[in-house]
């Protein structure tokens, strides 16, 4: 069953299991009611969901989801700014709804350490597949100005931002690029730099293995290839404990 229906499916039962036991008190009626069947239902979907093993983010969204959907219909917002955050949150999120890749900005130590990697390879073109705003693409364009780095990104509003930054703050190294990581050829890269999520991991090492040349690599932020022995890991050393899984092809 595909994610998005299993986890309407669960919000589903949730629902039909609380909303009979409702019915059996007539005395209630109205927003209270409905209240305590947004409630209950939360609190069913979050056992459902910690019975079923989904992960922590996810037992959160079940809980929470009915309980602020009554509450935020209970302070009667026009519709008109639902559509305008909908619009925004399409334009910076747009690889989360199309990729589930969601919006992850690499940080300054990130960019330090694959510096010094892209340096002691002698890398001559690194790409970051779902750039973001650029903070990788910048950093590394002006500790390696020898070396050309692409950027791409699918977001309309982060690709707009991220242009404008590499505009201002940028060096002539950088490509900035809008469109998919699917479309572009892997082959021209020496290093192939990705913060995705762990959805879309084994179709881009399909790809990687399908388009990039013998000798090349390819670095994944904290999310490593399923079933696949990185050829070395590298601790940043920042707050988060990032790890950069590398692949030697």
């Amino acid at each position: 069953m595909p994610i998005a229906l299993r986890q309407f499916a669960l919000q589903a039962v949730a629902v039909l299991f609380v909303l009979p036991a409702a019915l059996l008190f007539p005395a209630l009626d109205g927003p209270l009611f409905w209240g305590l069947v947004a409630a209950g239902s939360g609190m069913c979907a979050g056992l459902l969901a910690w019975l079923t093993g989904q992960p922590p983010w996810w037992r959160f969204i079940h809980g929470a989801f009915l309980p602020l959907a009554w509450a935020v219909n209970a302070l009667r917002i026009p519709p008109d700014w639902f559509l305008l955050a909908f619009v925004v949150l399409m334009l910076v999120y747009r690889g989360a709804v199309t990729g589930r890749v969601p919006l992850y900005l690499s940080n300054a130590a990130t960019a330090t350490r694959l510096a010094i990697l892209t340096g002691d390879r002698e890398a001559r073109h690194l790409v970051d597949l779902g750039a973001g705003i650029g903070s990788i693409v910048r950093r590394l364009a002006k500790a390696r100005p020898a070396m050309a780095v692409t950027g791409i990104e699918n977001a309309p509003l982060t690709w707009l931002v991220g242009g404008l930054l590499s505009r201002w703050r940028g060096t002539g190294n950088v490509d900035w690029r809008y469109g998919s990581l699917w479309d572009i050829d892997l082959g021209r890269f020496d290093v192939v730099y990705a913060f995705l999520s762990p959805e879309p991991m084994p179709a881009l090492w399909e790809k990687v293995r399908a388009e990039m040349a013998p000798g090349s690599l390819l670095v994944s932020n904290s999310f490593p290839v399923p079933d696949v022995e990185p050829s070395s890991r590298i601790e940043v050393g920042d707050r988060r404990g990032t790890v950069l899984y590398c692949y030697a092809l």
